[in-house]
């Protein structure tokens, strides 16, 4: 079973134990496991990279269109529930387009309750160890916008401020910047983006295009930045595959041909990542960053 060991090789990597199925340590770094386009009745996919949470502890964090094709009841009880679903307790989700197909949203905020936060808005933040989450909704139109002047604008601008921590992360469903062949770069997130890194954010991770991709530090505009903010598109969770069109700036590695999930390891002021294939596939991709040191305060 070569797909087996290789899980318990990065088991032992990131938490250093073979207990697959266990929980961390008390005073083990946080692991964070991030994949979106998750749960189709009509796929297979998902319960494969839920064979992948099965045995990775740490924090799941699903990153939109997580029940296909319209975000019922009926989808995300036959065919969320019996893959993902098991592992509900531990996943903090951020809604996707195709989770708004069904009554504005109501069958994905009852599904999840208060970890989805308020039904009318979707954004909440929380802490893992010594980092800052923040589940933001890049469905724009659905809750008044995307700039830094709508509600969720003003509250991301507040609550970043609130929590200055050393190492910030941020997911939402639609990415910034993709070289996917279905949807391309989502301007609307530019001005979110801006206001992350005017904090120091150092980490975005969004689903939506049917891929995996890894940028390296870049800024609002597409430029490449020391201090920008590195981001991961993982629309890997088992829906579907696509391939690539027009290769963005910035982008250092993409793969159009394995489920898997995204974990990191969450250091007090770095992180490690790595993709985790499913059994069976082959692509990986990891590497280590530092976090960006945070703007100093004005004055």
């Amino acid at each position: 079973m070569r797909g087996m060991g290789r899980e318990k090789r990065l088991l032992a990597a990131l938490l250093g134990t073979l207990a697959l199925a266990a929980p961390p340590a008390a005073d083990a770094e946080p692991l964070v496991l991030a994949a979106g386009d998750i749960a189709s009745c009509e796929s297979n996919g998902d319960e494969g990279t839920a064979r992948l949470l099965d045995r990775l502890p740490g924090a799941i964090l699903a990153l939109g269109d997580l029940a296909y094709a319209g975000g019922s009841a009926r989808e995300f009880a036959e065919c969320y529930g019996p893959s993902w679903g098991r592992h509900k307790a531990r996943t903090h989700p951020a809604p996707g387009n195709h989770d708004y197909g069904a009554d504005g949203a109501e069958p994905y905020f009852a599904y999840f309750g208060a970890a989805a936060g308020r039904p009318d808005q979707g954004w909440y933040s929380f802490d893992l160890g010594t980092w800052h989450i923040l589940s933001l909704n890049s469905n724009c139109h659905e809750v008044g916008g995307c700039k830094q002047s709508s509600a969720q604008g003003r509250w991301l601008a507040a609550d970043l401020a609130a929590h200055p921590a050393v190492c910030t992360l941020a997911y939402w469903h639609h990415p910034r910047f993709s070289s996917g062949d279905k949807h391309g770069n989502a301007k609307k997130m530019a001005a979110f983006w801006e206001l992350l890194q005017q904090h120091g954010a150092d980490v975005i991770l969004s689903g939506h295009e049917h891929v995996y991709e890894r940028f390296g530090p870049q800024n609002a505009a597409g430029e490449a930045d020391a201090s920008g903010i590195r981001q991961f598109t993982v629309g890997t969770g088992g829906r579907s595959l696509r391939g690539f069109g027009v290769i963005q700036p910035n982008s250092e590695a993409r793969s159009g041909a394995a489920y898997g999930v995204l974990a990191l390891t969450l250091h007090e002021a770095s992180y490690d990542w790595e993709f985790v294939p499913v059994t069976g596939a082959s692509y990986s991709d990891r590497g280590s960053a530092s976090c960006v040191a945070r703007p100093p305060k004005a004055r």
